[in-house]
């Protein structure tokens, strides 16, 4: 296996499989590898890698039904989408969430919304809209 090098992010995750669901198909990635306690997804200019939470530890974490957003933490990763209103269709059926279209917004040459994956990790996905 050769290296290329993608920008790319670890999500640290209690449910691995679950989440890797989530972003493989929210933003079109593709799994390249799977190993009991992580899975990569890949597009040709990502690697998003989904890693397990130790055992002792997830034990402790409780995800919420549906789950509570994890606003508190200084890093939100945002990701490139095609349509920002089929990403909120996708998002709803995969277990996660994407603000009202009421709450996007615009910036050089984008358009912008949060949401939440299946966990309650806040992410944002952005538009094109040149």
């Amino acid at each position: 296996m050769s290296y290329q090098a993608q920008a790319g992010a670890v999500i640290f995750s209690k449910d691995i499989n679950v989440l890797a669901r989530f972003y493989e198909n929210l933003l079109v990635l593709t799994r390249t590898h799977a190993e009991p306690d992580h899975i990569v997804l890949e597009s040709a200019h990502l690697q998003l890698v989904i890693h397990g939470i130790p055992t002792h530890i997830a034990r402790s974490i409780h995800i919420s039904s549906p789950p509570a957003r994890r606003e508190d933490t200084p890093i939100k990763l945002f990701f490139p989408v095609e349509s920002l209103a089929a990403a909120r269709k996708a998002a709803a059926l995969l277990g996660g969430e994407l603000n009202a279209a009421a709450k996007e917004w615009e910036a050089r040459g984008f358009r912008a919304c949060d949401g939440h994956d299946p966990e309650g990790n806040v992410f944002q996905l952005r538009q094109s809209i040149s």
